[in-house]
Parts: structure tokens; sequence; C-alpha cells
């Protein structure tokens, strides 16, 4: 069962009250990246490097071509134990010819997350916007996340 907005909300920091929805809590754009490179094994993972991308000044946002990005929310998240998280992109990106890609968050986890933005018509997207929800379910789990992203970016 998915939770309410105010129990994902409990667990989602910094938070304003108009991000909080009915089943879930919207996400914010804080960082933009370009990346080039990496590798994924089957011992491990390298990540491909990674250039910001500036928010131009003379617009207040993030101008950006078709292309792939890597977006990093605003918000710290805390899933906690016994639920899974799942991000998915608002849909005025959609409706601005954007895809946000994510994965599945563990319970456990706690970080600020990151997703893949891929861009088929250019966009602003000004530092802050609402582009994702995040919503939780409960779920039974063996264990809890420990992975190599536990405490990213924070």
């Amino acid at each position: 069962m998915f939770r309410a907005g105010s129990f994902v909300a409990a667990h989602t920091t910094p938070i304003e009250a108009e991000q909080v929805q009915p089943n879930g809590v919207d996400l914010t754009a804080d960082e933009i990246f370009e990346t080039r490179g990496g590798r994924i094994s089957r011992d491990g993972k390298r990540i491909g490097d990674r250039e910001a991308v500036a928010p131009d000044d003379d617009v207040g946002a993030y101008v950006l071509p078709t292309g792939g990005y890597i977006l990093r929310y605003g918000e710290t998240i805390r899933i906690p134990e016994d639920h899974v998280g799942f991000v998915y992109p608002r849909s005025s990106l959609l409706r601005n010819g954007c895809m946000l890609h994510t994965a599945v968050w563990d319970a456990g986890y706690e970080g600020r997350g990151e997703g893949l933005l891929v861009v088929h018509r250019d966009i602003e997207i000004e530092p802050g916007a609402r582009v994702a929800q995040l919503v939780l379910a409960e779920a039974t789990h063996d264990g809890t996340y420990d992975g190599s992203y536990q405490g990213e970016h924070l």
C-alpha cells in the first residue's frame, strides 16, 4: 500500500507545504550535471566524470538542449524500514518533452538522490523547481540498504 503524502513528508527534508501531495512529496531540482564515461562491470562500477551545468543568469534557469543529464534532488530522503521508495517525473516534465528515469530506493536508504533527466525538446528548468514526486510503499524486506550510495551528497 502506498502511504499518504504527509507520511512521506515526515521522511523528507527540507520541505515546503506546497511540496506535499496527496500520495507523495514533490522533489526539486538542485543541481544538474553532464556526464561522460563510466563503467559497470560484474564486480563493481565507476561513475563517469561530471561537469556541473550552471544556470543561465539572463533567464534564471538551467537552459538544457536535447540530451541526457544527471539531476540531483534538493531534498534529503530517509526511506523507513518496511518501506520502499519510488520517484516518478512530474507531468509537467513529460508535457515539455522530458523524462526522468530513476531506480528503486531500498528500505534504510538515506541521502540526496539523483535521476537521469532525458531532454527530448529544449527546456529551461529553474533551480528549486519541482520536477519529481517521491512515493513510499509498505514492503517486506531482507535487511536494509547498506550500499555505496548510502549517505550520498549529505
